[in-house]
């Protein structure tokens, strides 16, 4: 079968083959190859793939020794992976015990299984699990190249946005400043200070700063993190003026906080607004109210309107890239 696979001389291959995995990167259902002196590692994402790494579509053989859950079941079950935890989201109470059986039992490297039991709710936006393999709900994740501790039942993290985290990181150059204003334990702050920003997290969950202030030191970035345990509306007049890059990941209740976005950005901010609206006017609505809020202290330019993912039926979660640059009095 045809799979990205990126080529390596093999004197480079385990370097190679270990940055990728740090990455969760690596497809581990295909066979790596060795042919004439190059290796070739199948990739889940080539567009994950750091720049300086030659990314080559080829066949490569699939994986026949590894047991999955799908050969235990007779079907293929829904899950996320996070760390060495799947997580799953099944209604039905012998269902997900079956899968969750069939997971640990397979070739697999995950220990644990949770099913969701509750929505996200309250301030914090965590959610209820219940533990059907392994030992608890911590974990350390790994996602291009950066390692981030967490606790699912004390802080709120979503496997599902890494792509999304890393095309805004791509855009980070070094020496910039960039706040967070509800920035968890860190998917992109970490991620934004490993490029060289100096960097600014706040979040209302004191739980989640706990491990941001640890992600900062796993990932050896703490002299460019501050995290900051608040209400963000309460931080913002001591960063006025400050940000060259805001972002904004609270879909439902961004809006609510636009007034101190614009009190933290500088001269020329991008500002990254995350939304979730019905499919008929997915960006409007978001792009009104930034404009609300900005104009006319700055210039407001929607840079990019893109659709991260279906949320619900006819709901989309968006993402506005905007420019605000400060109009001279």
């Amino acid at each position: 079968m045809e799979r990205p696979c990126v080529r390596v001389p093999t004197s480079e291959g385990e370097r190679t083959r270990r940055k990728l995995a740090e990455s969760d990167l690596i497809a581990e259902d295909y066979e790596i190859v060795v042919e004439d002196g190059d290796l070739y590692i199948p990739v889940t994402d080539p567009d994950g793939v750091p720049d300086d790494l030659e990314v080559r579509t080829r066949e490569v053989p699939e994986r026949v020794t590894q047991t999955t859950p799908a050969d235990l079941l007779g079907d293929d079950p829904a899950f996320e992976r996070l760390g060495d935890i799947a997580l799953l989201e099944e209604d039905d109470e012998d269902r997900a015990r079956a899968v969750a059986e069939a997971i640990v039992e397979s070739d697999l490297p995950l220990g644990t299984v949770l099913n969701k039991a509750s929505k996200v709710k309250g301030e914090t936006r965590v959610r209820d699990w219940e533990v059907l393999e392994g030992g608890g709900t911590e974990t350390v994740h790994r996602e291009y190249g950066c390692e981030f501790a967490l606790d699912l039942a004390a802080v709120y993290f979503s496997p599902r946005l890494a792509t999304e985290r890393h095309r805004v990181t791509e855009q980070v150059r070094e020496g910039e400043t960039a706040f967070d204003m509800f920035a968890g334990v860190g998917p992109f702050v970490i991620p934004f200070a490993k490029r060289g920003a100096e960097c600014v997290g706040v979040d209302v969950n004191e739980s989640a700063v706990e491990y941001l202030r640890e992600n900062a030191e796993r990932n050896g970035v703490t002299e460019r993190v501050t995290a900051i345990t608040a209400d963000v509306r309460e931080v913002a007049p001591d960063y006025a003026g400050w940000a060259d890059r805001v972002v904004m990941n609270l879909p439902h209740s961004a809006d609510g906080f636009l007034e101190s976005a614009v009190t933290i950005a500088g001269e020329d901010c991008l500002l990254h607004y995350y939304d979730i609206q019905h499919e008929d006017d997915p960006f409007g609505p978001g792009e009104r109210a930034i404009r609300g809020a900005a104009e006319p202290a700055y210039d407001v330019t929607v840079e990019n309107r893109r659709t991260v993912r279906s949320y619900a039926p006819h709901e989309l979660n968006v993402c506005l890239d905007v420019r605000l640059e400060r109009v001279e009095p």
